[in-house]
């Protein structure tokens, strides 16, 4: 079974950069506090690597 992990937008995309802010939606996410799921894949570690500073991830088991 694939890994998940939980990202937690902890900052708001507002004064961030137009490609941070389009990461943010593509990831799922739009506001602060707002948590969403996803398979642990590389793609999905990129996304996070670009806006690291935004969010806070956790794996699940």
């Amino acid at each position: 079974m694939a890994k998940k992990i939980k990202i937690t937008q902890t900052r708001s995309i507002i004064d961030q950069v137009e490609p941070q802010k389009r990461t943010i939606k593509a990831l799922g996410l739009g506001r602060p506090n707002y948590s969403v799921e996803h398979t642990d894949t590389p793609q999905i570690r990129g996304m996070i690597r670009k806006v690291v500073h935004l969010v806070k991830v956790e794996e699940l088991k």
